[in-house]
């Protein structure tokens, strides 16, 4: 007695196609299962034994073999409790065939036969359309997840006894929908705002051309300027996500089993904050069994690092390669997966150890030694890769008192979209350029040439203010953005002037 059961996995951010294949043998009771299972997917047999009996139906005094093919590929997690179970009733008959061929089906089962949610359901969704079957049977809480792919009927079951009647045509499920635009919509919306943000006016500027751009930016201030405050209204100001942009965004979080059951699509960018004791496997993904880290959870969004010297070296290096190619490639013996990690990244920090170093109302009690070996903790190669270095001064009480609100996100989004719509015509054609951020050498020669004025201007800043040879081309980059807030075409000694501003905390704290 034989029975396959379509059902999927999922392989870095992308799902497979699964057989699971169930054989009921005349022998001595056994339950085995093969095809590279991990501990999970082995206990089912004590989840899926239980949820049969308690589900009213017969479970076979027989030798089950359970084999997940592709069988060279290490299955994970327990969602194949569900296609186990109906692979198992099939065999013997309470299951029709007819539909197990035309759906892929996940599921958690708890002993009473209640069907518990899964990760990755939108991948799984979407490859169901890759593969031209006919739908998906989730469980309820996964339902909305996954019917946002459209094309795909969505069954969602809420126990096992459901899921054997829908498939034996006692019971009729129809099919999930979701109004795609709606739900984009409701999730767009940011909990904070710009307007909350008392003065800082320097700081909220330098935020302003850093999202303009896709620069990245670091903050130094004393402890209670608002560098936290102001990092995460960035999100806020970034260019509204597209469609695509958010199934992507969402497809991560699904896998890394973060999406809550009302929540169906990731909108908004994200904003990810990770605490400095987190090791080079929880930021940059890994472990045991691959899990997309904090740089994929970030991907389109923002990744903000607080406290940065406090950061362990070793994890602060291995940002390095996705901050330059936008994405991680984990390596193991008998698999490479790849994650997208492309994102902003805001790093805060204090002067010095004890934080007052350029506080006026506070006396600073570290010595040049101690504030030197502070910020040398920050690698140059990291450094390289930030463009905009700002200080965030202490507020004063008639900032703190003022009624007025500031500028609001939308107004200064407006900006960043008229801004970013020029690089989207200056990179027209190109697949590694999407904003100035991303220009390399040769991209600034051809795109951020100046007035002979402005190249004495420069050359005068850089060697009256010592700054450091890796300032030039991030100068030039920041003042084309700036040019571009200011829709104009060429760049003009004023904006490279700002510019030269952004880097002021090169030559102050790490030259």
């Amino acid at each position: 007695m034989l029975a396959k059961v379509l059902s999927s996995a999922v392989l870095g951010i992308n799902a497979y196609v699964v057989e699971v294949e169930v054989d009921l043998a005349s022998a001595l009771p056994a339950f085995t299962t093969v095809g590279l299972p991990d501990g999970a997917v082995r206990e089912s047999r004590e989840r899926v034994q239980a949820a049969i009996k308690n589900s009213g139906f017969a479970f076979p005094a027989k030798k089950i073999t359970v084999n997940l093919a592709p069988a060279d590929i290490k299955k994970e997690g327990a969602a194949f409790d569900v296609p186990i179970a109906l692979g198992i009733l099939a065999a013997l008959g309470q299951v029709k065939h007819a539909r197990l061929k035309q759906l892929l089906i996940l599921g958690e089962l708890s002993l009473d036969g209640t069907v518990k949610p899964i990760r990755g359901a939108l991948p799984t969704s979407i490859c169901c359309k890759e593969s031209q079957l006919a739908g998906v049977l989730v469980p309820v809480a996964n339902a909305k997840e996954a019917a946002i792919v459209g094309e795909v009927d969505v069954f969602p079951v809420q126990n096992l006894v459901d899921a054997v009647k829908f498939l034996n045509g006692d019971l009729e499920i129809k099919p999930h929908t979701v109004d795609v635009e709606q739900v984009f919509s409701e999730a767009s919306q940011y909990s904070v705002d710009f307007s909350d943000v008392k003065g800082q006016d320097h700081a909220k500027r330098a935020l302003e051309i850093a999202a303009a751009g896709g620069h990245n930016i670091i903050m130094v201030g004393p402890p209670g300027a608002g560098k936290t405050m102001l990092a995460r209204r960035l999100p806020t100001i970034l260019p509204r996500m597209e469609l695509e942009e958010a199934l992507e965004t969402t497809k991560i979080h699904s896998v890394a089993g973060f999406m809550q059951p009302e929540k169906a699509l990731v909108a908004t960018r994200p904003f990810r904050s990770p605490h400095h004791t987190i090791s080079d496997a929880g930021l940059i993904g890994g472990g045991h069994h691959p899990r997309p880290g904090e740089v994929s959870l970030a991907h389109n969004g923002v990744l903000f690092l607080d406290e940065l010297p406090e950061f362990n070296r070793n994890v602060l290096e291995v940002l390095r390669q996705p901050l330059e190619d936008g994405f991680v490639t984990i390596g193991r013996a008998a698999i490479s997966i790849t994650y997208p990690g492309r994102f902003m990244l805001a790093a805060a920090m204090n002067p010095c150890p004890c934080g007052y170093y350029t506080d006026p109302n506070h006396e600073c009690t570290c010595t040049p030694g101690m504030i030197q070996r502070y910020v040398s903790k920050i690698s140059g190669p990291l450094l390289d890769r930030i463009d905009i270095h700002i200080e965030v001064p202490a507020l004063k009480y008639q900032e703190l008192s003022a009624k007025e609100p500031g500028e609001s996100s939308a107004v200064i989004q407006a900006r960043v979209n008229r801004a970013r719509e020029h690089q989207s015509q200056r990179f027209k054609g190109s697949k590694r350029l999407f904003c100035n951020a991303h220009m390399g050498s040769k991209d600034i020669r051809k795109y951020c040439r100046i007035e002979p004025d402005s190249e004495e201007l420069l050359k005068s800043a850089i060697t009256k203010f010592g700054l450091s040879a890796r300032a030039y081309d991030r100068i030039l980059k920041v003042a084309r953005t700036i040019a571009d807030l200011e829709d104009e075409e060429n760049i003009l000694p004023h904006h490279l002037s700002e510019a030269i501003q952004y880097r002021a905390l090169d030559r102050k704290y790490w030259l």
